[in-house]
């Protein structure tokens, strides 16, 4: 039977990424035998400012019980004050199906895009595990007296032990079935209290895991030895916040935005596959778009959903058209989006 995905294109780069993911689909689910029906939802800001509803009510739960994989494009517009329909619509996603893994590779496809001297394929290989449903980024605080010279601004970090546990032993689970052999958390246990409860669960799970070596650095040296000995790392866990800040990092190592993807997972939900470069409002529908993040992402669902030789497929495509300079502007190339994906087509 054939596995069911929402697409939800969002706004601007995503509307164009999610055109160019459906042309690739179409070929791989014809070469590779990929049983996929494909239902699209308008969930972005167009519908945002006709209806003021950013996602129906109920919708959560048919995306839990009717669907198997989210392929998503990007959320956020100008015309929307605050990106209330992005928080709304991703984060929603996220915290409402429990999607409690942010799954990020960070793996360099070819040489000339690492920006770190004597630094190339071989050393720059990781994957970030990052907490995604509890830290900072839960909407807990505010402001009071907004405005004046007393305002006070509170921002409530959650961490509990199922949030924490569940994350590092994904890390450590992830890490022996994939043949790596280093475990890493960045946390800041010392100056952030609550983050022993990290240190201390991490170093209790770490003991079911002999085969593998743990490590711990406080999150500012751990970004310093990303930078000058990436060759270090092959599984790091981590929270919300410093996770969402060293995928960036990790996409500068391996080459930008354009080619990162992630994925949100809990094995009991519908999981969630979402490039990470954003609407990109200012090239948004001039064909400057990098797609390959995207395509990136929909190999990683590919695998998700147990189509491993397609997605290996995918990804060597997009590698060899990396390694060829049949790129967009942002990798050195001249190519469109669309002619970008005409490369990996051609080589699919």
């Amino acid at each position: 039977m054939a596995q069911k995905i929402a697409l939800i294109p969002g706004d601007g780069a995503g509307i164009e990424v999610m055109k160019e993911a459906e042309r690739v689909l179409d070929r791989v689910q014809a070469k590779f035998g990929v049983a996929l029906e494909r239902e699209s939802f308008d969930f972005g800001a167009e519908r945002y400012l006709k209806t003021g509803v950013a996602m129906p009510p109920g919708q959560l739960e048919v995306f839990r019980k009717d669907f198997d994989a989210i392929l998503f494009g990007a959320v956020g517009d100008p015309r929307v004050p605050g990106q209330v329909h992005a928080r709304e619509i991703l984060l929603g996603l996220r915290f409402g199906l429990d999607l409690y893994v942010n799954f990020r590779p960070c793996r360099l496809l070819d040489d000339r895009l690492s920006p770190l001297k004597g630094k190339g394929k071989k050393e720059i290989d990781f994957v970030v595990f990052r907490e995604n449903t509890e830290g900072q980024y839960n909407g807990l605080g505010g402001v009071f007296k907004k405005g004046t010279a007393d305002e006070l601004a509170i921002c409530e970090e959650i961490n509990t032990r199922k949030g924490v546990e569940r994350l590092i032993r994904a890390g450590f689970a992830w890490a022996k079935a994939n043949g790596r052999k280093r475990v890493t958390l960045g946390d800041k246990s010392n100056a952030i209290g609550a983050h022993e409860l990290w240190l201390r669960t991490f170093k209790e799970v770490a003991a079911e895991y002999p085969m593998l070596e743990a490590t711990h650095l406080y999150i500012d040296a751990l970004a310093m030895q990303l930078v000058l000995k990436p060759e270090d790392f092959d599984v790091i866990v981590t929270t919300n916040l410093f996770g969402d800040i060293l995928t960036d990092l990790g996409a500068g190592l391996t080459g930008g935005l354009g080619i990162a993807p992630s994925a949100s997972l809990n094995p009991e939900s519908t999981p969630l596959f979402e490039p990470v470069h954003g609407s990109a409002p200012d090239i948004a529908g001039k064909g400057l778009v990098n797609p390959m993040a995207m395509f990136l992402t929909t190999a990683l669902m590919l695998k998700e959903l147990g189509y491993d030789v397609a997605a290996l497929a995918l990804e060597k495509a997009v590698e060899h058209c990396v390694a060829a300079g049949e790129t967009t502007r942002d990798l050195g190339g001249s190519k469109s989006t669309s002619q970008v994906t005409d490369a990996v087509l051609a080589r699919l």
